[in-house]
């Protein structure tokens, strides 16, 4: 399987007295690196949340937001905090103290007093267990988004790894042609331009100057890594770095291809590789 760097996947759960949201996301990074921005109620958990998701993923820049919603369905269960109104209860004792004809606290300036009234809360082993459960309910979301994203971008880069072979086949039978028009072009211009070269020395210049233009290498050396490609793709896993390898040396090929070449038809078909290259790179860039 291929992985596509970008993914997302959004998951909530009804909790009863709140709903737990997790929300995934991520682009390509050269490495894995996690990011979180959760509420302060989930902040304990993010140890255990980083392990799981170093678990599942291996590269990208990620990101997790997450927290805790009022839930609008069902009673609201309220208590008073007895240790703020104990609190409130001394204050106002101090305040009164010293300033005696002040106007005690009604009951209802108390119950709009920040933290007086506090709902129904979860225990911190509930909301871990729920929250774990529902992040590997995420993962799993999110890691199918990247599967289906990178098969696309795989059959995307083979369309383009057999068009590239169609243009090696194409190139190779125009070789020896093009190899031998030049030669006897190059010959011509030798002896127009020193008539007391011997024959001899002629064909050892045109022979060492067609060794040099002679990219049969180069067409031998694009096939075999087209076929690495192939091999890797095949293969799976976290692929990019070495398939981003493979495209330096592909293009390197193909430049050195559009180089040595002495017919248009040749450099034609090398300038039509780097095209492609460069549109299997910009993929290769978001695979894992």
């Amino acid at each position: 399987m291929i992985y596509s760097m970008t993914g997302y996947a959004a998951v909530q759960r009804d909790l009863g007295p709140a709903i737990l949201h997790l929300e995934l996301k991520s682009v390509n990074s050269r490495y894995l690196d996690i990011n979180f921005r959760i509420g302060e109620e989930l902040r304990f958990l993010e140890m255990p949340l980083r392990e799981l998701i170093a678990a599942r993923v291996g590269r990208g820049k990620f990101e997790c937001r997450g927290g805790l919603m009022p839930s609008s369905s069902g009673p609201r269960d309220l208590a008073p905090n007895l240790e703020m109104l104990t609190q409130l209860a001394a204050l106002q004792g101090k305040v009164r103290s010293v300033l005696p004809d002040a106007s005690p606290l009604n009951v209802a300036d108390i119950l709009r007093w920040p933290g007086v009234l506090s709902e129904q809360t979860l225990a911190q082993e509930t909301l871990q267990s729920e929250c774990l459960a529902l992040a590997a309910t995420a993962l799993e979301e999110f890691v199918a988004t990247r599967a289906r994203e990178g098969e696309k971008m795989a059959a995307m880069i083979l369309e383009r790894v057999v068009r590239m072979r169609e243009l090696v086949a194409h190139a190779a039978p125009l070789l020896p042609r093009a190899l031998a028009d030049y030669q006897e072009r190059l010959a011509t211009k030798l002896r127009e331009a020193v008539a007391s070269l011997d024959e001899e020395r002629i064909r050892q210049e045109v022979g060492v100057y067609a060794t040099r233009i002679d990219v049969a290498e180069e067409l031998s050396r694009l096939g075999a890594h087209l076929s690495e490609l192939e091999r890797v793709l095949k293969k799976g896993g976290a692929v990019g770095k070495r398939l981003d390898f493979l495209m330096q040396e592909l293009n390197r090929e193909a430049n050195t291809l559009s180089s040595k070449s002495v017919s248009s038809e040749i450099t034609g078909s090398a300038l039509e590789m780097k095209l492609l290259i460069e549109q299997m790179r910009e993929q290769i860039q978001n695979l894992e």
